[in-house]
């Protein structure tokens, strides 16, 4: 009898303990939701999963709203011209000689200026880029670079990919996601209502009331429609140019994410093989032998 009653009473207890938990849980969930961003958007990337790809045509795109729009507040200091005619990249060609000697990526280091030392005079000088440099930055440091967007710097897009969740796709959401501010909601000068930036909106709506999903942004909307030119036909919306830069920051984040892909399905495949000559070797050396 004593078994039992002590049996029924952790039973009580564990589920009282159960009931609190649970009861604790939904007093906390909407305290975390109101500081919750949307969840990213599906921009359906050719390069997602274990054996996607880069779309040539799309990196070129992207590179372009890249040049046009991002570059001027947006450095990318990781970033080499040469890199863009490597394997996979947006203007390789299997005829050149090698990266630094690709026709396209010298065009378009060419139209770039970087600082340089004169080595006759030992001035600061200005010259043309070559692959060999990397992607110029709008600013000369940090400072400036606040300075020159009401005290918030604009991040570097290099690794931007690697550095937010769920990355490209995070990216095309936030680019092409700008709203409205929701009515009662109080935005300061400077800044934009974003619902996929991350943050918590509490403390600026009148109290009780519905707090949305999202945050501030310093970044006023980059995209128009058609204010980049695609040669290709392509539509020249929002939605699609953040879709192509977006991709071009994944690869750029990640320049030998194909290969790595390539080498890891190869390497899964001998190890099954491996794994079967093994197996039958076994077989084969301990047949007829009791063990």
């Amino acid at each position: 009898m004593t078994l039992q009653t002590n049996i029924r009473s952790m039973k009580k207890t564990l589920v009282l303990i159960a009931v609190a938990a649970g009861l604790s849980f939904a007093a906390v969930q909407p305290a975390l939701a109101a500081g919750e961003a949307k969840h990213p958007r599906k921009g359906g990337f050719s390069f997602e999963g274990p054996f996607g790809t880069f779309d040539q045509a799309q990196l070129q795109r992207g590179y372009k709203v890249y040049r046009e729009v991002c570059a001027s507040c947006h450095g990318m200091d990781l970033m080499y011209f040469r890199t863009l005619a490597e394997p996979g990249g947006p203007f390789y060609d299997s005829h050149q000689i090698n990266p630094a000697e690709n026709r396209f990526v010298k065009a378009l280091a060419a139209e770039a200026q970087v600082p340089d030392i004169d080595s006759e005079t030992g001035e600061a000088i200005m010259r043309d880029a070559v692959p060999a440099d990397r992607f110029p930055n709008p600013y000369p440091n940090a400072t400036a670079a606040a300075a020159g967007n009401g005290g918030a710097f604009p991040p570097d897009l290099s690794v931007m990919a690697k550095a937010r969740h769920d990355g490209a796709n995070y990216i095309y959401s936030l680019l092409s996601g700008y709203q409205a501010a929701p009515a009662g909601l109080e935005i300061r000068p400077g800044q934009y209502y974003n619902p996929y930036m991350a943050g918590d909106l509490t403390p600026f709506v009148p109290e009780g009331a519905h707090v949305p999903p999202g945050g501030f942004i310093a970044m006023p909307p980059p995209l128009a429609d058609g204010q980049v030119t695609y040669d290709d036909g392509t539509a020249q919306t929002v939605d699609q140019y953040a879709k192509d830069v977006a991709a071009f920051i994944a690869w750029a984040s990640d320049p030998k994410q194909v290969q790595r892909k390539q080498s890891g399905v190869g390497v899964l495949i001998f190890l099954l093989l491996f794994a079967g000559v093994t197996y039958v070797s076994y077989r084969r050396i301990w047949k007829g032998v009791a063990h």
